[in-house]
């Protein structure tokens, strides 16, 4: 997948429509909404080199739809739904979607512990620590699924964290993934991979 900022101008300019209506990020973050929201939500492609693609996608807390909508453009043929339980962040994300006519991706309005459905993949950007997010992601994935948690430098600190939840939950820590963004100061984040056993 070599897509570049360019291939995202349309969606640029419709979350930004749709960022003056709802707060989906700060004002400030605007001018990186590149850098650090798109950039950062397709660093999924570090994993999905290493372990395959998947055919369903689940994003816990999409939030103003990080990471679910730039991977939804990025790859037409994953199932990607977008969970949240704030009902106009998900309209904003509903609008964006018709404008670019993605027929992959799919909202979900429920709390994550509502949900019934078995997923692929699950993914979690700035949601909440490890240990929450771990309790949630298991009952959500199919076995030998993966949860992929896109988390900052202290990753490390939030596995150990969470360890007595993930034996728990029967998820074990398969890899870190380190990658940068593209800004100026040196942005380190971490892809951390967890497997269903």
């Amino acid at each position: 997948m070599k897509l570049s900022k360019n291939d995202f101008s349309k969606y640029m300019d419709a979350f930004l429509v749709e960022n003056a209506k709802v707060n989906l990020i700060s004002k400030n973050d605007e001018k990186f909404l590149w850098e650090k929201h798109i950039f950062d939500s397709l660093a999924i492609e570090n994993f999905f080199e290493k372990y395959g693609l998947r055919k369903s996608l689940l994003d816990i807390g999409t939030g103003g739809g990080f990471p679910s909508v730039p991977i939804a453009i990025a790859y037409p043929e994953i199932e990607v739904y977008a969970l949240d339980s704030i009902r106009k962040k998900l309209n904003a994300i509903d609008n964006i979607k018709s404008v670019l006519d993605l027929k992959n991706l799919h909202t979900i309005c429920e709390r994550a512990e509502k949900l019934t459905d078995k997923y692929e993949l699950v993914t979690s950007r700035a949601v909440a620590s490890m240990k929450v997010l771990a309790q949630y992601a298991s009952s959500l994935l199919k076995s030998g699924g993966y949860f992929v948690a896109y988390k900052s430098l202290k990753a490390e600190d939030e596995i150990q964290e969470a360890s007595p939840v993930l034996r728990k939950c029967r998820l074990e820590v398969e890899d870190l993934i380190e990658y940068k963004l593209p800004l100026e100061e040196n942005y380190v984040r971490n892809l951390v991979v967890i497997k269903k056993i």
